[in-house]
């Protein structure tokens, strides 16, 4: 095998050839656009204190004229190409060179697994929550170099390598780049950091020191730094300096900064009111106002990881301190300035970038990131921005994985197998959509990421288990994309009830996992089907589900809104382990609502656009104190389209959409 310095000249080779058809694409008609699901004004207050605040845009939904910031769903190499190309149907013109300043915390290569927890209402009323375990990410890689299986630090560099270019386009003359990274691999994505943006435009290694808590180790001293890799697009790039922190006694303290002038100790007051209730005075030799200046950090940051009982920490695993990105943005960008994060984590980045008075984007390729992010800029009050995802995501995944000449039959393929199912011959089977589950009479129906699954793909999938080679006992249809009340629909049909008719849902991460042929021919091999046709398999197809209200009460211009419950149809195909399954049968039971992670709702829905106008979520302490519930009711001023759009998002991710027709008469 190859060592990692001999196939480094091949993943520059391949990341350029990469990179480069990504930008010879840009111009094409089907080039990559973003997909708006929601436009978000923030308003986590039942009292609508926010509400009306916006303009009806062209577009017929509120967009602000000049700037509108940016949470995307979806593989940062795909959200790149889409900023790159330009946005026309949210206003948005090419970002290539608009970005001043693009701060990154992707994953360090530490074959860790990342995952966030949910907690949910006990059993009882006095029981302890309910806690289970849901997956973030995995930091493991591994990728094929002249047709040979890679693992390792050589894969995670030929994974970053594209997207750096791409984040170097997409800088402006004056950006700068800042990459956070540790021991496991920051030396060699210097070295690609170098080939890329030139070793003539690199400026610091900053330095993050803490402390935390270590275990001992008989042969090396406790890690207890991370490094940051500081690049300039040009010798122009916005550097604003930044004063050492305040001292004294070597305490952090605010309001004033300690110096030494020809040994004479002097205090230079930034805030004289904060310093006078803080500082004895009579301490110091002498006292300047103006005659000091104070000495300019350097690139040793001391800053404590956060607090667990912090009000910025949002439980995610590998959040970083407000603190931290604040001197990175105010160093490197100015009031006004776009500042991105393509691993947007816990979104502290955008979070720290909105109280500055900068623009953001931000995106993050797990489900459980994005919606941490979405609370934490509603709780933040931020201005209003865009949730989107990458248009006809699956599609664009498949060529990004597999190479621009994959067709989607055989995604179709890929998904059968990945199901445990066997793919009927070509000529059977024209579509390459349909399999079966050996030793039963159980058929298998994929649906195409390019179709919504809706009644009529439900009465095609019926048809095909009463015809297809004489006939079938079940069908199960797996599908990507849902249309919103299909829930609602399945729920009332006989062959959902008897289990002749089962429908679930093709995970949104599989193509995240099938990076390379390598990673399907890794997942394929832990497929297993028994005797009895039981099948074993590593992929977590997960549950329908659909969200009930109670009849609105209409009343002087106002809608009330109510849930009533959250149906989650197949239990058994949850993302959960057996042990934390059981958990989750007996909230389901007992109290489904607990399930509703964030509601939202758009009273005023045009039946093309949804614009969130009130939002609440757990752990929303304005509406009140229950951190395990949503509130269940809200009263909104009614909108004049004559329909209300409500939508949820549970515990996993999982989405759902109820449209009411309404009549202020």
């Amino acid at each position: 095998m190859s060592s990692l310095i001999e196939l480094l000249p091949k993943v520059v080779s391949e990341g350029r050839k990469e990179a480069n058809r990504i930008l010879d694409g840009l111009s094409n008609a089907s080039r990559i656009t973003l997909q708006t699901n929601e436009l978000v004004q923030p308003n986590k207050n039942r009292k609508q204190k926010n509400l009306g605040s916006a303009v009806l845009g062209a577009a017929g939904y509120n967009v602000s004229p000049a700037w509108t910031n940016r949470l995307v769903y979806g593989d940062n190499l795909l959200v790149m190409q889409a900023l790159l190309a330009g946005d026309p149907a949210t206003g948005l013109p090419s970002m290539r060179g608009q970005i001043d300043l693009i701060y990154i915390d992707p994953p360090y290569d530490s074959k860790a697994d990342y995952r966030t927890k949910i907690e949910l209402p006990g059993a009882t009323i006095d029981s302890k929550p309910t806690v289970l375990e849901q997956f973030a990410y995995a930091d493991t890689w591994s990728t094929t170099i002249d047709g040979e299986e890679i693992k390792g630090t050589i894969a995670y560099l030929k994974y970053m390598y594209p997207r750096l270019v791409l984040m170097k386009e997409l800088l402006s003359e004056r950006g700068s780049i800042y990459v956070h990274i540790d021991w496991h691999v920051g030396h060699y994505l210097k070295i690609v950091m170098d080939d890329i943006f030139g070793k003539e435009n690199f400026r610091n290694d900053v330095i993050w020191s803490y402390h935390r808590f270590s275990r001992r180790s008989s042969n090396l001293f406790p890690h207890m730094h991370d490094s940051m890799l500081f690049y300039a697009k040009s010798k122009d790039n916005v550097y604003n300096p930044i004063p050492d922190e305040v001292r004294n006694n070597d305490r952090y303290e605010r309001g004033y900064h300690v110096v030494v002038d020809n040994g004479i100790k002097k205090l230079l007051v930034y805030d004289e009111e904060k310093a006078r209730k803080k500082v004895d005075f009579s301490k110091y030799d002498k006292i300047s106002y103006t005659n000091v200046t104070a000495t300019t950090m350097g690139d040793v940051w001391e800053i404590p990881v956060i607090n667990p009982q912090a009000d910025e920490r949002v439980k995610y695993a590998t959040q970083k301190p407000e603190k931290l990105l604040e001197r990175i943005v105010k160093a490197s960008s100015n009031e006004g300035s776009v500042v991105a994060d393509f691993f947007g984590g816990s979104g502290t980045t955008a979070a720290v970038a909105e109280k500055l008075g900068r623009k953001w984007i931000t995106s993050d390729i797990g489900k459980p990131a994005t919606m941490i992010m979405r609370k934490r800029f509603i709780d933040n009050d931020a201005k209003e921005f865009f949730y989107q995802s990458i248009g006809d995501y699956q599609r664009e995944q498949m060529k990004t994985n597999f190479g621009t000449k994959f067709r989607i039959y055989e995604l179709n393929q890929i998904v059968l197998n990945l199901y445990g199912a066997i793919p009927f011959r070509d000529e059977e089977n024209p579509s390459h959509n349909l399999g079966r589950i050996k030793n039963t009479k159980r058929l298998i129906y994929v649906v195409s990421p390019s179709e919504l699954v809706s009644p009529n793909t439900i009465s095609r999938a019926l048809d095909e288990m009463n015809t297809f080679q004489g006939g079938w006992n079940k069908v199960t249809v797996l599908g990507w994309n849902f249309k919103s009340d299909i829930g609602a629909y399945l729920d009332t049909m006989r062959e959902y009830k008897d289990g002749t008719l089962t429908v679930e849902i093709i995970p949104a991460d599989l193509l995240d996992q099938l990076k390379s042929k390598a990673s399907y021919k890794k997942l394929s091999s832990q497929v297993a089907v028994d005797a009895n046709g039981m099948v074993k398999t590593p992929v977590r197809f997960s549950s329908l589900q659909y969200l009930t209200l109670k009849d609105p009460i209409i009343k002087d211009g106002q809608i009330t809104i109510e849930l009533d419950n959250y149906v989650i149809l197949s239990a058994d195909a949850l993302p959960l382990d057996a042990k934390n399954k059981e958990k989750m049968n007996e909230v389901i039971a007992r109290d489904p609502l607990a399930l509703i992670e964030y509601w939202s709702v758009d009273p005023n829905y045009d039946g093309n656009f949804f614009h969130s106008t009130w939002q609440d979520y757990r752990n929303n302490t304005e509406n009140d104190d229950d951190p395990l519930h949503v509130i269940n009711k809200v009263t909104l001023p009614l909108g004049e389209t004559g329909y209300v759009a409500v939508r949820a998002v549970d515990v996993f991710g999982l989405e759902s959409e109820v449209i009411m027709e309404v009549s202020n008469e």
